[in-house]
């Protein structure tokens, strides 16, 4: 229904459009671009089917501009880490539509040069892009909120999500790791492994581990060790020294 609604949309702005595809899972399409001529331009729903449309880009090159539509702003940062051109939220309007296609349109006419893109996304992201500053947490018969700055480090434990706090109170989240980070903001807080996501401001130590990994100890420690694998080694350097 939202395709066939984004596709009359794209019809009425811009008559004698082709739209050559309608995708429902990241399966299909990552089938359809690694069988099919790249088109001009994508418009891609956040959330498909089976996952995230993320996922698409890690299994597959997308040689041509997108644009997102979601009904949540959170994902904006991300978006524009792949090669997003414009960041659409729902419900989508011909307003909306029209300047994403225009912007599209100039694009093409200066060539894509890519410092123009660069520049465009840079202050795009400038624009959108906005942290969690609290979170509201269930304590008892009330919400109460939780700095994020306040945070040492998120973890699961037993299937749940739980933040540590650095005066050692533990607070259960609602939502996944994946999703918190981005929520978070990337130069406080590192995605450690599938397990733990960790404050800069938390961390105590660094310990050089077997098979070229890192242990890392923070000040309000969990009673695990914190192992930076050999592949993440150097993204976590350059996070950790700025």
């Amino acid at each position: 229904m939202a395709a066939e609604a984004l596709r009359r949309l794209i019809t009425e702005v811009y008559p004698g459009t082709e739209v050559v595809a309608e995708l429902q899972s990241i399966v299909e399409s990552v089938e359809w671009f690694q069988t099919s001529d790249a088109p001009d331009l994508v418009f891609m729903d956040i959330h498909l089917a089976d996952g995230s449309a993320f996922n698409i880009f890690d299994k597959t090159t997308v040689a041509c501009p997108v644009v997102f539509t979601t009904a949540y702003d959170e994902y904006a940062l991300k978006a524009f880490e792949v090669n997003s051109i414009d960041y659409l939220l729902k419900p989508i309007n011909k307003k909306d539509l029209r300047r994403a296609i225009d912007k599209y349109r100039g694009l093409s006419m200066h060539g894509r040069d890519a410092e123009l893109i660069g520049n465009m996304l840079l202050n795009i992201k400038q624009n959108v892009v906005a942290y969690k500053s609290y979170f509201l947490v269930l304590e008892r018969d009330k919400l109460i909120p939780l700095a994020a700055k306040d945070v040492a480090y998120i973890c699961i434990d037993a299937r749940m999500v739980k933040a540590i706090t650095m005066s050692r109170r533990t607070y259960c989240l609602d939502l996944p790791l994946d999703d918190l980070m981005h929520k978070l903001d990337p130069k406080l807080f590192f995605r450690a492994n599938r397990q733990y996501i960790i404050s800069h401001d938390a961390v105590k130590d660094i310990s050089i581990w077997f098979g070229g990994k890192l242990s890392v100890n923070l000040h309000i420690g969990p009673p695990e060790r914190i192992l930076i694998s050999k592949a993440r080694v150097s993204d976590f350097k350059k996070w950790f020294a700025g």
